[in-house]
C-alpha cells in the first residue's frame, strides 16, 4: 500500500515536471521576440501603479499621516507577499496564462476556469479606469472633456487607439514602457526636489482637518488599488527571455520602483502644502505641482499622466489578451483565442475582446470602477494564495527555480495576513459592488459549463 502511494505520487511529481520543461505553446506560431530584464520591469511597474497618479484620494479620505502610513506599511503586509508567491509560481510553471495554470494544477480546471475569469473580468474593467483618470487630467487643461459628447468621445478614440497600439507587438509595448516610465516620472522627482526647502515634517503628523469625515472604503480601496497586480505580468511568462532568472529580478526591481514612486512625492507634497483636504481627488498633484513650482511643472505633470496611463492601459491589456492566449492553450476557451496576428505575433481576438468589454465599463465613475475591481481581484488571490499553498504541500520535492525560503508554517502566516486585508476589502463592498461582483461570478461558472457543453457538441474547436 505504501509502495503504490509512493509511485502515485512519484507518477504525479513527474507528470508536473514534464509540462513545466515543456509548457503548452500557442495554437501558432509564438514570439521569437522575448522580453528581456527592462522592459519587464517597467511593465510590472505599469501593472501595478505607473506613478503616484491616483494616489491623491488616500488624502483626501483619511489625512496625510494615514495616507503615508499605507503607503509605507501596506507593501510590506501586500506587495511583498504577493510578489514573493508571484516569483515563484511564474519561474515553476513558465507559461502564458500565469495564475491559471496555478489554480489548474492545484485544484482543477474548474477553478482554474474561474480564476481566469475572475482575473480576466478584473483586467478589462481596471482597462475602462484608464481612459477616466487620464480625462481627470486633461479636463483641467481642456474644461470641456468634463462632460457630455466630447468625454464620451475623448475616451473612445484613447481606448482605440492604444489597442492597436498593442496589437502591434509585446516587445514594442516593452520598450515603449521604459520610456514611459522614465519621463511620467521626471516631473515627480522636479516637485520633490523644488519642495525640499518648503517642507515642514510636522505636517505629515496631521491626522486630516477638523469635521472631515474619515472614509475608509474608499481609502483602503485606494491602497489596493494602487499596490496590487504584481502577478499580472504572469501570463506574460511564455514571452519572457529565461523567465527562471528574470522574473525574480524583474519584481524585485519594479518592486522598489513602485515603493519609492509612491511615499517620496508624497512626502514632498504633504510636507510643502497647508493641507486642504477635499481638494486631494484625482489630478490633484498637477495643482500642487502649479502650487509649488509653476504652470510649467503642471503642465509637465498633465502630459506625464497621459503617458503613464498610456503604460498602465498597454500593460494591463498585454495581460488580460495573453491570459486569454494561455486558457486557450489549456482548452478552458476556444482555440481562436489562441490565434496570433501573422503580421505582429500578438493575440488579437484577447486584444479585440478586452477592447469592447472594456469601453462598455467605461460609463461607470473611477470610484465604482476600482471598488468592482478589487472585489474580483481579492476574490482571484484568495484562491491564488490557496493554490500557491496546496502546491507546495501537493509537490513538496518539486524543483522551484525561485522558492520563498519559508517552512509550511511561515507561508501560512505570509499568506494569512494579506487574506484579512482581502476579505476586509470585500466586507466595505457597497451593495452595488457586490451585486456586480456576484453577477460577474455567476458568468464565469456559467461560461465554464457552457465551454464544455461547447467541447461535447463540437460546436467550436478547442
Amino acid at each position: 500500500m505504501v509502495d503504490s502511494q509512493h509511485l502515485l505520487q512519484h507518477t504525479e511529481q513527474q507528470d508536473v515536471e514534464n509540462s513545466i520543461q515543456n509548457p503548452i505553446t500557442s495554437t501558432s506560431k509564438s514570439s521569437q521576440k522575448k522580453l528581456a530584464l527592462l522592459p519587464l520591469i517597467f511593465l510590472i511597474y505599469f501593472e501595478v501603479a505607473g506613478g503616484p497618479y491616483g494616489e491623491e484620494a488616500a488624502v483626501g479620505a483619511a489625512g496625510p499621516l494615514f495616507a503615508i502610513l499605507g503607503f509605507t506599511v501596506f507593501p510590506f503586509i501586500w506587495s511583498i507577499p504577493e510578489a514573493l508567491l508571484t516569483a515563484e509560481l511564474a519561474t515553476t510553471f513558465p507559461g502564458n496564462g500565469g495564475f491559471v495554470i496555478w489554480a489548474n494544477e492545484a485544484f482543477g480546471p474548474f477553478w482554474g476556469s474561474l480564476m481566469g475569469f475572475w482575473k480576466f473580468f478584473c483586467a478589462v474593467i481596471n482597462l475602462a479606469s484608464y481612459p477616466v483618470l487620464c480625462i481627470d487630467y486633461l479636463k483641467v487643461i481642456i474644461p470641456a472633456l468634463s462632460s457630455g459628447i466630447p468625454h464620451t468621445l475623448s475616451i473612445f478614440i484613447s481606448t482605440m487607439f492604444l489597442s492597436f497600439l498593442n496589437y502591434s507587438g509585446l516587445a514594442i509595448v516593452g520598450y515603449s514602457a521604459v520610456a514611459l516610465g522614465v519621463v511620467s516620472l521626471s516631473p515627480f522627482l522636479l516637485l520633490s526636489l523644488i519642495s525640499l526647502p518648503k517642507i515642514d515634517p510636522s505636517k505629515w503628523l496631521s491626522f486630516g482637518q477638523e469635521g472631515v469625515k474619515k472614509d475608509w472604503t474608499l481609502y483602503f480601496n485606494t491602497l489596493f488599488w494602487n499596490l496590487n497586480f504584481w502577478d499580472s505580468a504572469s501570463t506574460l511568462a511564455g514571452e519572457v527571455d529565461q523567465p527562471q532568472k528574470t522574473f525574480p529580478k524583474a519584481l524585485f526591481y519594479s518592486g522598489m520602483l513602485t515603493c519609492f514612486g509612491y511615499i517620496v512625492p508624497l512626502l514632498a507634497a504633504t510636507g510643502a502644502m497647508e493641507l486642504d483636504q477635499k481638494n486631494w481627488s484625482g489630478g490633484y498633484f498637477a495643482d500642487v505641482a502649479e502650487i509649488i513650482a509653476g504652470k510649467w511643472l503642471k503642465f509637465w505633470m498633465e502630459i506625464g499622466a497621459v503617458l503613464s496611463i498610456v503604460g498602465l492601459f498597454e500593460a494591463q491589456l498585454s495581460s488580460a489578451a495573453y491570459q486569454l492566449l494561455g486558457m486557450a492553450d489549456l482548452g478552458f476557451i476556444p482555440r481562436i483565442f489562441g490565434d496570433r496576428s501573422k503580421k505582429f505575433n500578438t493575440p488579437w481576438m484577447g486584444i479585440l475582446v478586452s477592447t469592447i468589454i472594456a469601453l462598455a465599463m467605461s460609463f461607470l465613475s473611477f470610484t465604482e470602477i476600482i471598488s468592482t475591481v478589487n472585489f474580483l481581484y481579492s476574490l482571484g488571490m484568495l484562491l491564488e494564495f490557496a493554490s500557491f499553498l496546496w502546491l507546495r504541500r501537493k509537490f513538496p520535492s518539486l524543483k522551484r527555480p525561485f522558492e520563498v525560503p519559508l517552512g509550511m508554517k511561515g507561508l501560512i502566516l505570509m499568506c494569512l495576513v494579506p487574506s484579512v486585508l482581502l476579505v476586509y476589502v470585500m466586507s466595505v463592498a457597497t451593495t452595488t459592488v457586490f451585486v456586480a461582483s456576484a453577477f460577474l461570478t455567476s458568468v464565469g461558472i456559467l461560461l465554464y459549463y457552457f465551454m464544455h457543453l461547447c467541447k461535447a457538441k463540437k460546436w467550436v474547436e478547442f
